[in-house]
């Protein structure tokens, strides 16, 4: 596809992985798509403005206002008339691993999540972080750094780790030792 495509196109093409971003962020499925939705709304009034390139900005915006939203909700409990199903475990691992991985996200402070998420997640380089959070390298190194070792440490990784050997990636960036 030559130039800028339309905007239609695009979110058919990479709504399924904005999704995904939207709710390593949030940590919760409607919200995600409420974070997504606000984004493309923003995006979409801006659209005929946009370069041949208009990823990086729909991650700005998406980026921003999560971070935005962190800082004006409230996230607190919310009333509920039935009570929530017991979880179960699962006998594979993996999905009590993305569990862990996803609460122990949720008690990262928003910029280092949104890091982390990024990083590690979207696979973007610390120069393209930097540029999409409006921060500098060595600020996304140290909340980088932060936030890692806050995870190596968080209770719910631990419970984990035995399982973990082979999927440390998913925390670390780091493969298989």
């Amino acid at each position: 596809m030559v130039g800028r495509p339309d905007f239609s196109e695009f979110v058919a093409a990479r709504s399924t992985a904005l999704l995904r971003t939207a709710y390593l962020l949030t940590g919760d499925e409607a919200t995600a798509e409420d974070l997504l939705q606000t984004t493309l709304v923003k995006c979409w009034r801006s659209w005929p403005r946009l370069t041949d390139q208009p990823e990086p900005y729909v991650h700005a915006v998406l980026v921003n206002t999560f971070l935005s939203w962190r800082r004006r909700r409230w996230h607190g409990e919310t009333p509920s008339a039935a009570l929530p199903e017991i979880a179960v475990q699962d006998s594979t691992g993996v999905v009590d691993e993305r569990a862990a991985v996803r609460v122990a996200l949720r008690r990262l402070p928003p910029r280092q999540r949104a890091v982390v998420v990024l990083r590690y997640f979207d696979d973007l380089s610390e120069v393209d972080t930097a540029r999409l959070l409006g921060v500098s390298v060595g600020t996304v190194k140290s909340q980088s750094s932060k936030a890692l070792a806050a995870l190596r440490i968080d209770r719910d990784l631990a419970a984990e780790r035995p399982t973990r050997e082979v999927h440390t990636h998913v925390v670390d960036g780091a493969g298989p030792a």
